[in-house]
């Protein structure tokens, strides 16, 4: 019975000795653990452009539909489709026989009326010298004398029709009315053509400089107005730039020339029109944009990374902050737009403020942490350089047997392994004993 009992102590005592190891409370003691590792980046305070994008199409600053003043044939077409044209470059050609014959009619009835105008001139002083020998009634030189100014106004009839016909000899040869880029021609040689028609021969557009019309809700206008209003020299020399469809940015800047002073009752918006210059001719009209007009300065903002910056359960952005103690704080933030990949922050963080982007799934506020300088990808890639340059080279015999140096050291057991396994083995020695035991002595008892 005595060694009964002694074996059973034993049996007892050692599992409990194993189980209070320094090691293993170590292991499981919470507040033993090194603070969790984060990355963070430390804010400075700036001042800030506040821009508003805006989408928009591209316009020409001028634009000339070129319709026929006359009606006939087109017998020829003058210019090159697409190419540059001046005011006075003769664009189409219609056939002019019948406005010339009209000019010649023209003529001829000025000739008359003014060979009437002239006969009747004679007759009036005629009259006029026998009324003054009292020859000739006063009835009589009066008719004379109306004849005559009839006879006069009868030329100015004609030689009116005359440059009327003129003109319309003139309008058979269609000339540019615009300097700037001509497009496709609409009809080509043979065609009737009537004065006034409704389809163009074709469209004139000056490219440079080209507009861009955006639209801008009436409320959000009256907003940056409101804020504008302390920044008056600002406010009338606003940039503007450009962002095309592929997402580049336009090199040229432009400026806001106009706005609409009218609201469109059905979508709320107001109609705004820049100036861009467009000496390659990058600009089409038609072109989809984005323009980005600068509203306003923000004095003192933060410009806190998008990555560090989360929503609580009633969407409001929150990030957590590592103050001087490295103890992590929440701050709720008041976010007035972003720019890039930043947002720009007015209230809730502060200049020299440690902002957390990485390892935020494994804090929250009031954890002590370590925090680490986020660095950025030139200097990351600068250290690197430097380490590999200053590196020796290895000899190639030591890569060839690194290999195998470490295939040994992998199959032999390191230190920190060894005491652990010690309890373990001698727990399952002392169970193992205990049961041969207990089932040799069973038969005893």
């Amino acid at each position: 019975m005595f060694a009964l009992s002694r074996r059973m102590a034993i049996s007892v005592i050692l599992p409990l000795a194993a189980g209070f190891c320094p090691m293993t409370v170590m292991a499981q003691d919470p507040s033993q653990m090194p603070p969790p590792a984060v990355t963070v980046v430390t804010l400075h305070a700036q001042d800030v452009d506040l821009t508003t994008t805006l989408p928009g199409r591209v316009t020409a600053s001028a634009q000339a539909e070129v319709r026929p003043q006359v009606n006939g044939i087109v017998t020829e077409r003058l210019f090159d489709e697409g190419s540059r044209v001046k005011v006075g470059d003769p664009l189409f050609r219609i056939d002019a026989t019948t406005y010339q014959a009209a000019v010649a009619q023209a003529e001829a009835a000025v000739a008359q009326a003014r060979a009437q105008a002239e006969a009747a001139r004679r007759e009036a002083d005629r009259a006029g010298a026998l009324r003054d020998r009292r020859v000739a009634s006063e009835s009589t030189t009066d008719n004379a004398i109306a004849a005559r100014d009839s006879a006069e106004a009868a030329v100015k009839v004609t030689e009116a029709q005359l440059q009327t016909a003129r003109i319309e000899l003139e309008r058979t040869t269609i000339r540019a009315e615009l300097d700037g880029q001509i497009g496709l021609a609409q009809t080509s040689q043979g065609a009737l053509v009537t004065a006034s028609q409704a389809t163009p021969l074709a469209v004139i557009r000056k490219l440079d400089p080209v507009h861009v019309d955006v639209t801008q809700s009436a409320a959000e206008l009256i907003r940056f107005r409101r804020e504008m209003a302390a920044q008056a020299k600002e406010q009338l020399d606003r940039k503007v730039t450009l962002r095309l469809a592929d997402g580049s940015e336009y090199e040229q800047e432009g400026r806001l020339t106009a706005a609409e002073p009218y609201v469109n009752e059905t979508t709320g918006v107001v109609t705004l029109r820049m100036s861009f210059a467009n000496p390659d001719g990058t600009l089409l009209p038609g072109m989809y944009v984005q323009a980005v007009v600068q509203q306003a300065t923000a004095r003192d903002m933060v410009l806190a990374p998008q990555e560090g910056v989360t929503r609580d359960r009633r969407g409001q952005p929150i990030a957590l902050v590592v103050n001087a103690d490295n103890v992590v704080e929440q701050r709720q933030l008041t976010i007035l737009q972003d720019m890039g990949n930043h947002w720009i922050v007015s209230e809730g963080l502060a200049d020299g403020d440690r902002i957390v982007v990485e390892g935020l799934q494994k804090i929250g506020p009031g954890m002590t942490v370590t925090p680490e300088e986020r660095q950025t990808a030139t200097t990351g890639a600068a250290e690197g350089g430097a380490a590999a340059d200053d590196a020796p080279p290895a000899p190639a015999e030591s890569a060839a047997e690194q290999p195998a140096q470490d295939a040994g050291t992998e199959e032999q057991p390191t230190q920190s392994d060894q005491p652990e396994a010690q309890p373990d083995a001698a727990g399952d020695s002392t169970d193992t004993a205990t049961e041969t035991d207990a089932g040799s002595e069973q038969p005893a008892n």
